[in-house]
């Protein structure tokens, strides 16, 4: 069953940052082999975990290395002034596409 996962914050959950950003690298480092994650949709903030400083950037690139695509919105980077340090910008049509090819799609 192919998995899309979206990251729509820079933190899992609401509440304690710090405890956001732990819970969620947790996440990244135990989903790979859990699910048939084929890709992770990042927008609106979520786009910030894939700048050079993010807490859970190890995590990212680990799994892009394993062939999980990373689709983080252009729109949003642009929007947020950040520079990438894994995956390409993407589009709409591209996230889109994506969510329509999966079987599953887990919002955090």
């Amino acid at each position: 069953m192919k998995t899309v996962v979206v990251l729509n914050d820079d933190q899992m959950g609401r509440g304690d940052r710090a405890l956001g950003e732990k819970i969620l690298g947790s996440f990244l480092r135990k989903v790979y082999g859990k699910l048939d994650l084929t890709a992770i949709v990042l927008y609106n903030s979520g786009v910030k975990l894939a700048q050079a400083n993010s807490p859970v950037l190890a995590d990212l690139v680990q799994l892009h290395d394993q062939g999980i695509e990373l689709l983080p919105c252009g729109t949003c980077i642009e929007h947020y002034g950040i520079e990438l340090a894994v995956g390409e910008a993407s589009n709409m049509d591209e996230i889109i596409a994506e969510l329509a090819r999966a079987d599953k799609v887990i919002t955090l």
